[in-house]
């Protein structure tokens, strides 16, 4: 059964490009457009993995962590932080909150690959 990729970012295109390489991995996609958007998606429904922006509308990706983390169902679920932000502060934020990667923009697709296979047990 394929695993399933909750890919959360306020850039339809960036869903969009980051989507294409997990299907054509292999991987089930959910996309959302926002912290907000994301967590009404965390509803019990198994989810393997989070790829998740840092700057977006409503709630921002430290904030969604936060909140995705306090429930039970998604409290191990690795999240990796795909963004513009390569701040230490910013990293080490996103790692308090719960983040197990983080990856700068723009990226390839094949780096992105990479740190979904490390995080995703098969």
């Amino acid at each position: 059964m394929a695993k399933t990729i909750l890919v959360v970012d306020d850039s339809a295109s960036l869903r969009q490009v980051v989507s294409i390489a997990l299907k054509g991995a292999g991987y089930e996609v959910i996309e959302a457009c926002d912290g907000k958007d994301a967590l009404s998606k965390l509803n019990g429904a198994k989810i393997h993995l989070i790829i998740s922006d840092v700057n977006m509308p409503n709630m921002d990706g430290i904030t969604f962590v936060k909140e995705a983390k306090k429930l039970p169902n998604y409290k191990f679920t690795p999240i990796i932080m795909l963004t513009t932000e390569s701040q230490e502060g910013k990293k080490a934020e996103g790692q308090a909150a719960g983040a197990k990667a983080w990856v700068v923009k723009p990226f390839q697709p094949a780096q992105m690959l990479a740190a979904v296979s490390k995080l995703i047990m098969p």
